[in-house]
């Protein structure tokens, strides 16, 4: 895969993204464009840094939440594919300590599409400073608290946090090695993904994230996210400072708008194109919707609201949002095309429309 979008951008795709930032949603958006050879095209408008002046560049490090879970699965599936994990088999024979309750143990495979029946506690205080170490005892103590199921493994896909976090332990108890560690050789890796990773690049910019609320909420805000977190506040927009998600396997990713896509890019390959992760029968399963659930249907990862079942062309997609940004990844198989947008802003701003303006512009630029 090439290091560098390898085309122009089209106008009419700057120009979506420009109506994103000039209608107040958020005060930058970086967004980028793949096939499964690579990135196409990306670009980026607005600001990265409000108080310092700072335009949005495509090489700016985002926090990427819950799009993290896409490396995660893709990790798993391909240590299924390996012999290393059976997606089928019940996670009591990695962990033979997780206590089942009154229902049998959901498998791996349950873990990634959400039909474990986990709850899903909100993730508030799931933040901590970019500086502070990372605790996985912190972690596992969520799962201690809030892991017990509430339902039947195998029944209808809940979204979970938890899920992830089960879905690491299985692969370090299986590898040897940290959940972290399996994502980095088996996927950011063999993607040419330099600048993602589990911690903040020194040598890359990085945007800031923004809540825009009312001054009167500021010191709610100050109150829910750990100390030192919340900063400066411009043009009704309130800065927070460098921080990450505790939980790496589900929404610790830190990096670029094009790594994500090159990530995205494989999700769109077909039967004859190149496979660097996963064999084309891997790929296929995990972007296939086969577990009902609500808000979501799910499939290995990725997602799809119902309502959008039938829309053509089909689509999968995932989102990453919280505190500062909201993310989203989608693929159009059958266009074979992926696109990513990243923003520094805690509200949703409408990806929907903007994707859809997106593969307009690559249809029409002849991609």
């Amino acid at each position: 895969m090439t290091d560098r979008p390898v085309r122009e951008t089209p106008k009419a795709a700057l120009a979506a993204a420009l109506n994103v930032v000039s209608t107040g949603k958020a005060p930058g958006l970086a967004f980028a464009v793949a096939t499964p050879f690579g990135v196409a095209y990306a670009g980026a408008v607005g600001f990265a840094d409000l108080g310092a002046g700072r335009l949005a560049t495509v090489d700016d490090q985002y926090l990427w939440y819950s799009m993290s879970k896409i490396a995660t699965a893709t990790a798993a599936v391909r240590l299924h594919t390996d012999g290393v994990v059976d997606l089928d088999e019940p996670i009591t024979t990695y962990l033979p300590e997780y206590q089942t309750g009154s229902h049998s143990a959901p498998t791996l495979l349950q873990l990634l599409n959400h039909t474990g029946g986990l709850l899903n506690p909100p993730p508030i205080r799931w933040v901590r400073p970019a500086n502070h170490v990372h605790d996985p005892a912190g972690v596992k103590r969520m799962i201690d608290r809030r892991g017990a199921r509430r339902r039947r493994p195998g029944g209808m896909a809940a979204y979970t946090n938890l899920g992830y976090v089960l879905a690491g332990d299985v692969i370090e108890a299986a590898t040897g090695s940290s959940a972290e560690e399996c994502v980095t050789k088996l996927v950011l890796e063999p993607l040419g993904m330099r600048h993602t990773g589990y911690v903040y690049s020194p040598d890359s910019p990085t945007a800031t994230g923004y809540a825009r609320l009312p001054r009167a909420a500021v010191p709610v805000l100050r109150g829910v996210l750990p100390r030192g977190l919340v900063g400066e506040r411009t043009n009704g927009q309130t800065a927070l400072r460098p921080f990450q998600a505790s939980g790496h396997v589900y929404g610790g990713l830190v990096g670029t708008v094009t790594d994500a896509a090159r990530l995205a890019g494989i999700f769109a390959a077909g039967a004859d194109d190149p496979h660097p992760v996963l064999s084309h029968d891997a790929v296929s399963r995990m972007r296939t919707i086969d577990a009902r659930g609500r808000p979501f249907d799910h499939a290995v990862a990725w997602f799809r609201r119902p309502r959008d079942s039938a829309r053509v062309p089909a689509f999968v997609e995932h989102h990453g949002s919280g505190s500062g940004f909201w993310n989203a990844m989608r693929v159009y198989p059958d266009r074979q095309v992926a696109m990513v947008a990243m923003a520094n802003t805690r509200s949703a701003w409408g990806h929907d429309q903007f994707f859809t303006e997106l593969l307009r512009a690559h249809a029409e630029e002849g991609c």
